[in-house]
């Protein structure tokens, strides 16, 4: 029989015909047949066109890996539970991966409000917006004032700034440490004065 002329034979004659020969000219009419059908399954069960489109080729490349290890008895039904899986593994995987995301950037929300409630209490936060924030960055020593203005106001990490500015890590930390408080202290004695 011509390799072009397959009108005729079954869906499950060409399974065991690509079982025997491995010849993937028979999963390609498989392909031609069901097509429309996986990717009407994949859409309804993804609800995008394109990973629609890309599940649908995907299943038909698992195709020529799981129709060698099945002994298929009814194609169409089998075709359409491998795709139903298929889409539902995608679903759960997209679910999994939507649930993390918003884990890690809650995880990130309260890593930062953590982080900063630990460096500067709420009375500091608000003083720190007063007009005086310039005079006060001003009044603190040189390695202070650029500690605390990468750290709050560039808004970069301990190691950042100890590889900007050359300062050891723990002395970026007690820069910043001492910058604050007495930068708190300037800002208390001249709101009172």
């Amino acid at each position: 029989m011509s390799k072009n002329n397959y009108n005729s034979v079954s869906d499950e004659d060409l399974v065991e015909y690509y079982r025997n020969s491995h010849d993937t000219v028979y999963v390609g009419e498989l392909y031609t047949r069901y097509t429309h059908l996986v990717y009407g399954v994949c859409m309804k069960y993804l609800q995008n066109d394109n990973d629609a489109k890309d599940a649908t080729m995907q299943i038909f490349e698992k195709l020529l890996k799981e129709l060698k290890k099945h002994h298929i008895t009814a194609f169409k039904p089998w075709l359409y539970m491998v795709v139903k899986n298929y889409c539902m593994m995608e679903f759960r995987k997209a679910a999994s991966q939507k649930m993390n995301t918003q884990k890690i950037v809650k995880e990130q929300q309260q890593n930062v409000e953590t982080d900063v409630d630990a460096h500067l209490d709420e009375k500091a936060e608000k003083e720190l917006m007063l007009n005086g924030l310039e005079k006060g960055l001003s009044a603190l020593k040189p390695e202070q004032q650029q500690c605390v203005k990468l750290f709050y106001l560039e808004e970069l990490s301990y190691k950042d700034i100890a590889e900007k500015t050359g300062f050891s890590l723990n002395d970026v930390k007690s820069h910043i440490q001492n910058g604050k408080r007495n930068l708190k202290l300037f800002l208390t004695e001249n709101k009172n004065g």
